[in-house]
């Protein structure tokens, strides 16, 4: 039997699995109907991740798609992911372990540290490098288009613009790629160093986002890092928030901050803080999914050091509160909240 067809052959039975495995790698995701959702490939609490449990619809079983990176793939991908920096050959070991075809101890699932990413990570990374490269600046284009009519005027230069870029629908998807415009946002680590280019496709006959199942995904290497805008001086303190466009929003009423945007719950939560920061505050959204990581990473700025505060927005975010309330009341809102924090800065 050929190395490609054991390879197949082990996906197919780990896909009638599909529920057990899932139980054993990622136990802090949850059953929600035909799916485990879980919020990435590390195993992080979150519903980022969908995990197809049965086959419906001519769809296999175990393909899983995360829907907030646009990666997909069968479970032997995943469990390769869910390992860590392994070999092919020792994530085919683990699977044949879990399917009792061989004896072998078990890889502890331990979270994930900081590590140089392997070979896969490291073309992803490239391909985020060079997809941003080719973009454009956003003024008087779709994307700024997008985003005024979200009322953000925060713009920078971490946002590009491409009128025509590489889509998929999903690993089922059966029509042909696209070429979608997008708004592109490079994600820095704290050196600066790009890790990865997110990609809200957009349609180009309404100016909002593209009417498919992902519009926002992210091509590279998000955790830890962020979407980074800078004020124009020095400070010490740092606004962190979810969504993009959440984050632009806090940004939008208060523009002599600076801003780094993690994109998701999951990735807020393990956000690193750079160098030189004393205060951080997060802009986190009005669901369960924002408090958890909001008090996951205000226990971890805690124990480095850095003060922590809090920005909660009235309705689910602060996009829709900038699009309700306006620029100039959601920027005294959020200055109360600075100042019942024990901050005031002058409202010039």
């Amino acid at each position: 039997m050929s190395a490609r067809r054991s390879i197949a052959d082990l996906s197919v039975d780990l896909s009638d699995r599909a529920e057990s495995f899932c139980r054993r790698y990622f136990p802090e995701g949850r059953k929600q109907g035909n799916y485990w959702q879980v919020g990435d490939t590390s195993g992080a609490k979150g519903q980022s991740l969908a995990i197809r449990l049965q086959a419906q619809d001519g769809r296999k079983a175990g393909s899983w798609t995360d829907y907030a990176t646009g990666e997909y793939g069968d479970l032997i991908d995943l469990l390769h992911e869910r390992l860590g920096s392994v070999t092919l050959k020792e994530t085919l070991r683990e699977a044949r372990s879990f399917l009792g075809e061989a004896s072998c101890p078990t890889v502890p699932l331990e979270p994930r540290k900081a590590e140089r990413p392997d070979a896969a990570s490291c073309k992803r990374i490239a391909r985020a490098r060079k997809l941003f490269a080719a973009g454009k600046p956003v003024l008087g284009t779709l994307a700024a288009t997008y985003l005024q009519g979200r009322g953000i005027t925060r713009l920078g230069p971490a946002l590009r613009y491409h009128p025509r870029v590489f889509l998929q629908q999903g690993q089922d998807d059966a029509d042909p790629p696209q070429r979608t415009p997008a708004l592109l946002a490079k994600i820095t680590d704290n050196r600066g160093q790009i890790t990865g280019c997110a990609r809200l496709y957009l349609d180009p006959s309404t100016g909002g986002l593209a009417a498919i199942e992902s519009p926002k995904r992210i091509l590279g290497q998000l955790h830890g890092h962020a979407i980074r805008f800078w004020s124009g001086s020095p400070r010490s303190d740092l606004i962190v928030g979810e969504g993009l466009e959440n984050t632009l929003s806090a940004g939008t009423a208060l523009p002599e901050f600076d801003l780094a945007s993690c994109l998701t719950a999951t990735h807020l939560s393990l956000f690193i803080p750079p160098p030189g920061i004393k205060r951080i505050w997060i802009a986190r959204d009005n669901d369960e999914a924002g408090r958890n990581a909001s008090k996951i990473l205000r226990n971890k700025l805690e124990s480095l050091g850095i003060a922590c505060g809090d920005f909660v927005p009235s309705m689910g975010d602060f996009n829709d509160d900038l699009r309700a309330l306006g620029r100039d009341a959601l920027r005294r809102s959020l200055l109360k909240a600075m100042k019942a924090q024990g901050l005031e800065i002058e409202d010039g």
